[in-house]
C-alpha cells in the first residue's frame, strides 16, 4: 500500500505540474542563482558548443563530472534528471537497434556511449543553468546582452504563461474524461487504458493550443496599449529596466574556477 501510495503521489498530474513550475521558476536558492544571469548564459554558451568539438574521452568525462556537481548544487528536480537519464537510455538503444539493420555488432556501443556521455554533459548545463533563471532575470539578461526586446519578452512571457497552461491542459482533460468513457477492463500490460489516455491527451491539444492563441492575442493588444514598442526601443529605459544587473566577486569567482578546471581537464589529456 505504502508503495501504491508513493506511485500515485509522484506519478500524478499534480506533482508533475508543481515540479514544473518550480523548475521554470527557480524558487529554490542555489549556487547559481546567485551569479548574473549574463554570466550563466555566456557559461552556458560554451558548454553547450564546445563539447561537440571535442573527441577525447577524458575531456568529456571532466566536462561531465563537472557538470553533475553543478547540478546537483542546483536542486534540480528529480523528475527532470529521471526524464533526461530515460531519455538518453532510449536514444542509445534506439540507435543501436538502428545500427543492427546496416551491419552494426556489440561494437557499435562504445562510440554511443560516448556520444551520451556528450549529450549528457550538455544536457545537464542546459538543466543546471536553467533551473537556476527566473524568467525576468532570463529576459533582463537577454536584452541587455543585445536581443531584440520582443524574442527578450517572449522568453519571459513563454515562462509566466506555463502554469496556467498546466492548469488549462488539466482542465481540458478533466472535461474528456467526463464526458468520455474509460475501458471497463485494463488488458494486457494496461494497454487499454494507456491507449485511451494518449488519445484523450491528443484531442486535449486542439483546444489549448486555440486557447492560448486567444490568450496571446489579448496579450499583445494589452501590451501595445501600454505602449511597449516605444519603451523596448528606448535605451533609457532598457538601462532603467536592467540596471540591478551587476558583476560581483562571486562572478568572477565562478569564471576564473572554471577556467582552472577546464585548464586541468585539458592538461590532463595531453598527459594521459
Amino acid at each position: 500500500m505504502e508503495i501504491s501510495k508513493f506511485i500515485d503521489d509522484k506519478f500524478s498530474l499534480e506533482y508533475v505540474k508543481g515540479e514544473l513550475v518550480r523548475t521554470a521558476y527557480s524558487t529554490e536558492v542555489n549556487l547559481l542563482t546567485k551569479l548574473d544571469p549574463r554570466v550563466l548564459l555566456l557559461w552556458y554558451c560554451y558548454f553547450a558548443i564546445v563539447p561537440w568539438f571535442i573527441h577525447s574521452h577524458v575531456v568529456l568525462i571532466g566536462y561531465l563530472l563537472l557538470m553533475v556537481f553543478l547540478t546537483y548544487k542546483a536542486k534540480v528536480s528529480p523528475l527532470i534528471l529521471t526524464v533526461l537519464g530515460l531519455g538518453l537510455l532510449g536514444e542509445m538503444v534506439f540507435l543501436f537497434l538502428i545500427s543492427l539493420f546496416f551491419g552494426g555488432n556489440l561494437e557499435t556501443v562504445l562510440p554511443m556511449f560516448w556520444l551520451s556521455i556528450k549529450l549528457g554533459g550538455i544536457s545537464l548545463a542546459s538543466v543546471a543553468v536553467f533551473t537556476s533563471l527566473n524568467p525576468e532575470k532570463f529576459s533582463d539578461a537577454l536584452l541587455r546582452l543585445g536581443f531584440p526586446a520582443q524574442f527578450s519578452f517572449s522568453v519571459a512571457y513563454g515562462y509566466r504563461i506555463l502554469p496556467t497552461l498546466l492548469e488549462e491542459f488539466q482542465q481540458i482533460i478533466l472535461s474528456f474524461r467526463l464526458r468520455g468513457k474509460a475501458p471497463d477492463k485494463s488488458g494486457f500490460f494496461y494497454w487499454r487504458k494507456i491507449t485511451y489516455f494518449l488519445i484523450v491527451f491528443i484531442r486535449s491539444f486542439y483546444p489549448l493550443i486555440l486557447n492560448t492563441a486567444k490568450r496571446s492575442r489579448t496579450t499583445v493588444e494589452a501590451l501595445e496599449v501600454k505602449g511597449f514598442t516605444y519603451g523596448a526601443s528606448n535605451k533609457d529605459m532598457v538601462k532603467l529596466k536592467t540596471g540591478y544587473l551587476k558583476l560581483s566577486y562571486m562572478d568572477y569567482s565562478f569564471i576564473l574556477i572554471t577556467i582552472f578546471y577546464l585548464v586541468i581537464v585539458h592538461a590532463l589529456h595531453f598527459v594521459l
